[in-house]
């Protein structure tokens, strides 16, 4: 059982199914917030790997005890977008002070709820650095993960979103927008580890996810492999 950040969710999927494949393994994936999920494994929840979508929770998990020691890594990096309907086609030179908010026009911004969910935490650490974070709070269309912002912004219910790359690449209903200089937020790093109580095919499945066949995989989506 593999507890992975939402952003994931179709290149981890292809991995996963190579993985059966070669070895008859069969993976299950349960795909959300990297803040939900570590709070589910936190209260006990049967994961045997954690894939986060920044160091953040992952060193909760750690902080708590709950990481099998020697088993983290990080494992991926990604870039950071905004997209736009690709029916409302728009081009945003992301810069300082650039003017974001005469570009949502009445329309709200699609971001994944930026107290708690990794790619949410990134774009208002990017926007504050911007200094356009004041045009953006009032706009906030929070929603509860990275796909979830997508999905608001590919069904055209908001003008512009912020998500990573690899997930602008994964739905061809957005565009991308700008694209977020890498200093205007934390470097997004995906870590991975066993749990304590993970089972023994856990440490298979975590070599070969650091390993060159899954590299392609990922880096066929977008993903920088670490």
């Amino acid at each position: 059982m593999v507890f992975a950040a939402a952003s994931l969710r179709n290149a981890l999927d292809e991995a996963a199914a190579l993985y059966t494949a070669r070895t008859g393994v069969r993976v299950t994936i349960s795909y959300a917030a990297s803040s939900a999920l570590a709070r589910q494994i936190e209260a006990g929840a049967p994961a045997d790997l954690f894939v986060s979508a920044d160091l953040a929770w992952m060193d909760h998990l750690d902080r708590k005890g709950l990481l099998r020691a020697g088993t983290r890594r990080n494992l991926l990096g990604n870039r950071l977008v905004l997209v736009a309907p690709a029916t409302q086609p728009q081009t945003l030179v992301v810069a300082p002070g650039f003017a974001i908010g005469r570009a949502l026009g009445e329309g709200r911004i699609a971001l994944a709820e930026p107290s708690s969910v990794p790619a949410g935490k990134y774009a208002k650490a990017a926007f504050e650095k911007l200094g356009v974070w004041d045009q953006v709070a009032p706009r906030v269309a929070g929603a509860a993960d990275v796909r979830a912002a997508l999905a608001l912004v590919a069904r055209g219910e908001a003008p512009l979103g912020v998500v990573y790359q690899t997930d602008a690449r994964a739905e061809p209903a957005v565009m991308v927008a700008g694209v977020f200089p890498e200093d205007t937020h934390p470097p997004i790093a995906y870590p991975i580890a066993a749990l304590n109580e993970a089972k023994a095919g856990a440490a298979p499945l975590l070599e070969f996810l650091g390993g060159p066949d899954a590299d392609a995989i990922f880096e066929r989506h977008g993903f920088a492999v670490h």
